[in-house]
């Protein structure tokens, strides 16, 4: 069976078609630029246009960039208010005519890794961190999924949330040097080691691709290391949520 996977970010909207079985994306990866207004009917035209592109008729697996319970936007995180409290499910269902199942973006991304990638496997309580805009997480405890598990809003300093001051968006904005950003993002991983203890963290996103270059600054005590699936274990994950029915959706 073939589901379509779109990964919804702050900056790119991005979709794949994915074999169910093996997780391997059947097609070229399409993106389309988040719009900048970042609110609810301007990006449900851009799903949409992601969904026509692939001629797409079957299911759908999303993973949206912030809290999602029961399909519904419990936090606007980087995106616009307006998402506060909307049905995505339902609002991506209905312009699209198709079923569509929605997960937190970082839940998605290790759904893949722990489904597919190197994860697989793995017991205790395993961390997803995505790299990007945001600082995504997502926990796994023996291989299933605990959702919402947002460690990138914990407040730091002068910031309401770390993932202002150490997601890969303060990189670039700030234009810091691996190692400058390497040590914030080491501050942020000391923080996950204190707070639940995991046996091992897993990094995705675009900026894990660069693992190599701020790997020396990493100094916690548990085992990381990069996702094979990179930067498209948030279509493959969502694509694996659609197929399983994820239950937080």
């Amino acid at each position: 069976m073939n589901v379509l996977g779109i990964d919804i970010g702050g900056s790119g909207m991005k979709g794949a078609l994915i074999d169910s079985l093996t997780g391997e994306m059947l097609s070229e990866r399409f993106r389309i630029p988040t719009p900048e207004s970042k609110k609810p009917k301007d990006m449900a035209k851009v799903f949409k246009e992601i969904v026509d592109h692939f001629e797409h008729k079957g299911p759908i697996g999303c993973g949206f960039p912030t809290v999602i319970k029961r399909g519904i936007c419990k936090s606007p995180g980087n995106l616009h208010k307006k998402w506060l409290g909307v049905n995505v499910k339902e609002l991506f269902s209905d312009i699209t005519g198709l079923p569509v199942t929605v997960i937190n973006d970082a839940d998605a991304a290790g759904y893949a890794t722990m489904n597919y990638g190197i994860g697989k496997g793995k017991g205790g309580l395993v961390i997803m961190i995505t790299i990007g805009t945001g600082l995504g997480s997502g926990a796994f405890l023996d291989g299933e999924l605990i959702p919402n598990f947002e460690l990138g809003q914990i407040p730091y300093k002068k910031y309401t949330k770390i993932e202002t001051w150490a997601a890969a968006s303060a990189k670039e904005r700030e234009e810091l040097s691996y190692k400058k950003w390497g040590k914030r993002f080491n501050v942020f991983l000391e923080f996950v080691e204190l707070l639940v203890s995991p046996d091992l963290i897993i990094l995705g996103g675009g900026t894990s691709k660069d693992f190599n270059e701020f790997k020396e600054y990493i100094k916690i005590d548990t085992p990381v290391i990069p996702a094979e699936l990179r930067n498209h274990a948030g279509i493959v994950g969502a694509a694996a949520a659609a197929l399983h029915q994820a239950p937080i959706d």
